[in-house]
């Protein structure tokens, strides 16, 4: 059976998950992913993932954490 291919503009938690953590190399967890949008990462009106908008939004969540 083969998969469609994953839209990095468009890509469900769970496989996100699973992709940050092969890309990390540490464990990226849908908890992690759903604490991060509770505290303001955004998410598309479907409830998918943008990887490009959310690696700007860690960026830039991750700058106010150093300027403290």
């Amino acid at each position: 059976m083969d998969q469609a291919p994953l839209s990095p503009t468009a890509i469900p938690l769970a496989d996100a998950a699973k992709l940050l953590s092969r890309a990390a190399g540490a464990p990226v967890t849908l908890a992690m992913l759903e604490a991060d949008i509770a505290a303001g990462a955004p998410v598309n009106a479907d409830g998918t993932l943008n990887l490009v908008r959310y690696a700007a939004w860690l960026v830039k969540d991750r700058g106010k954490e150093s300027n403290t």
